[in-house]
């Protein structure tokens, strides 16, 4: 069944607005877990932006449901994912300069560092994922270095969903979203967990939950929008409705 893993960053990005104590991203995973969310997501930056380390450490200690930890496949944050040990460790690019992520990991181009980074990783019994684009070069080189799970990035869909006015028919969407559904039968072909996400909001997502194997989205931004007018318990009962509804219409 298709699970959701909720990214509350954001709620520590309107935090660090005031450099203050509150929203507590805690009590947002506690919220996110109460409306049914099946993971919690948070990107540690190292500019330390909106989640800080103390953050990380009380989520590992509180939440009840599984920590998805987002980060640079870079010696510091290694060593900070084997210490706390997260249930999933996800690498994705970063650049101190970008607003949010801007693309996939390039494992083709980092094989051997990349190689070593995810053996650490497994070594510390952690599950291994990698934040790709949906290409096959990139999917292969994923399964050559060990991941045992990837996220396909799913803003080219999303902008493409917008820029049609969301008309989920319009050939730039069909052609986004074939990348992604040919992206994940490699992904299961080659032994691996096939999730998404990036840029999904509740206009989008239901054609992506509906693709064939589809495990688990990752969303936050949007939720997280939602939850300014209606709470974050009811802003996620009502995605996960939306994904649960798309999932059961499947291909």
């Amino acid at each position: 069944m298709i699970e959701l893993g909720v990214n509350i960053d954001h709620v520590a990005t309107i935090r660090q607005a005031r450099r203050t104590y509150e929203p507590d991203p805690v009590w947002a995973a506690v919220e996110a877990h109460l409306g049914g969310a099946d993971g919690i997501t948070v990107h540690l930056r190292e500019d330390r932006r909106h989640i800080q380390d103390a953050d990380v450490h009380r989520l590992k200690e509180t939440t009840q449901i599984k920590l998805n930890l987002e980060m640079a496949a870079t010696d510091e944050m290694v060593g900070i994912a084997c210490r706390l040990k997260p249930e999933m460790a996800m690498l994705v690019p970063e650049g101190r300069h970008e607003v949010t992520t801007e693309g996939g990991l390039d494992i083709v181009g980092q094989e051997a560092r990349l190689k070593d980074v995810i053996s650490r990783l497994a070594d510390a019994g952690i599950t291994t994922s990698v934040f790709i684009d949906a290409e096959l070069p990139q999917i292969e080189a994923a399964a050559r270095i060990g991941a045992r799970v990837c996220e396909i990035h799913t803003g080219p869909y999303a902008h493409a969903f917008h820029a049609q006015g969301r008309d989920a028919e319009a050939s730039a969407v069909v052609a986004e979203l074939a990348k992604i559904r040919a992206a994940g039968q490699a992904i299961r072909h080659l032994g691996m967990r096939f999730n998404a996400g990036h840029a999904l909001n509740y206009y989008n997502v239901q054609p992506v939950a509906r693709l064939a194997g589809i495990r688990e989205l990752h969303i936050g931004h949007a939720i997280v929008s939602r939850a300014v007018f209606v709470g974050l318990r009811q802003a996620v009962q009502e995605m996960k409705a939306l994904m649960r509804e798309g999932a059961a219409q499947g291909e």
